[in-house]
């Protein structure tokens, strides 16, 4: 049995918007819900589910959604770092300072 998922308000609400957009990205192509839910390999109902933004329902079932639509490369940019100005500006900071070349050790001279 899955343990009680009760994600913060932001979270609720960003799966919110992108259910009602899923909803919305559906009907502007005029598919019905069944077609959509065939394509994701999924049910009619988990469909519903997405489109309500529901927590529960994993992420896989979102990309297959996104996918059945057309809408699946968007996703794939979401952790990208190009869009990721709080990593890059982190990992900016970590950068010495000054970078200083390794001499080669001193061999021992014969005689």
């Amino acid at each position: 049995m899955p343990t009680p998922h009760n994600p913060p308000a932001a979270v609720r609400r960003t799966l919110r918007k992108l259910g009602a957009d899923i909803h919305d990205a559906r009907r502007r192509r005029r598919l019905p819900m069944a077609v959509v839910a065939e394509r994701a390999f999924t049910s009619r109902s988990t469909l519903q589910r997405v489109e309500a933004g529901d927590t529960n329902v994993s992420i896989g079932i979102y990309a297959g959604v996104l996918q059945a639509l057309g809408l699946l490369d968007g996703l794939g940019q979401v952790a990208d770092i190009a869009n990721d100005s709080v990593g890059q500006a982190l990992a900016t900071a970590e950068l010495p300072k000054h970078v200083h070349l390794k001499r080669p050790p001193k061999t021992p001279r014969n005689g």
